[in-house]
């Protein structure tokens, strides 16, 4: 059967479901990944989907009246945020020990978020639709990035706006995303990147002008000297996309 859903990767992520919420554990890179993260997200939401042209949005939840879908939500540390802002949440994730750590700090802080084990192809299939979706470090790690972003456009709804972000194949993130950060500062566990599923922005482009979304939108992220990340102008190592059908 094809599928987006790489059984590798679930083991290593399944290993680390305790550890969701532990923002000095092994997830402590995402902790501090999350903020620049959220920004991007937002920024993108109102370029596509302004405020003011919304009657449901508030200044307290600006994201009312909009479906988000986060693919690859883990434990949950760009949903709960996405929620708290007023939007109607989904979760998906392949890895049931992550959607049960999710569900778990959700129902702790009273958030409604629909948390679901599933892929993204699967719940194209029920003819699911999004105002937003996005798929935060997390196209690296499927295993059929094509069908992947099918089951993206599929979901998506006329107007919406898709977010993605991730890492480039290429040698400044080789020796940066991969080696130095699992073997030379350990920040995240050893095996948790495959370089050969790095995406170059060209690459994601085309893919996604494929199914007719266009990425007009292309954004790097680094680490700050003083800690957390920045938006920058170079795509070598992470950066951020965003389109829609335009």
């Amino acid at each position: 059967m094809v599928t987006t859903a790489d059984q590798r990767e679930i083991d290593n992520f399944a290993a680390l479901s305790d550890k969701w919420w532990d923002q000095r554990g092994p997830m402590a890179p995402l902790h501090a990944f999350t903020p620049v993260r959220i920004d991007y997200i937002l920024a993108n939401i109102e370029r596509f989907w302004p405020a003011a042209q919304r009657p449901e949005s508030s200044s307290s939840h600006p994201l009312a009246g909009l479906t988000v879908l986060d693919i690859g939500c883990g434990g949950g540390l760009l949903a709960e945020p996405m929620a708290r802002l007023g939007g109607t949440v989904t979760g998906i994730d392949v890895t049931q020990a992550a959607i049960d750590a999710a569900k778990t700090h959700a129902v702790q802080n009273g958030l409604k978020i629909d948390y679901r084990c599933s892929t993204a192809e699967d719940l194209a299939a029920t003819n699911a639709k999004f105002d937003v979706i996005y798929a935060s470090e997390v196209i690296e790690h499927v295993a059929d990035r094509g069908l992947f972003i099918a089951a993206i456009a599929s979901m998506l709804t006329t107007g919406g706006v898709v977010i993605i972000t991730t890492i480039n194949r290429s040698v400044p993130a080789l020796i940066f995303a991969k080696f130095a950060l699992e073997y030379v500062v350990r920040l995240v566990p050893a095996g948790t990147h495959d370089p050969k599923k790095f995406v170059r922005p060209n690459e994601l482009r085309s893919e996604f002008a494929e199914v007719g979304i266009i990425l007009d939108d292309m954004t790097g992220l680094a680490p700050r000297p003083a800690g957390g990340f920045m938006q920058i102008s170079s795509l070598a190592i992470n950066y951020a996309a965003s389109g829609g059908f335009r």
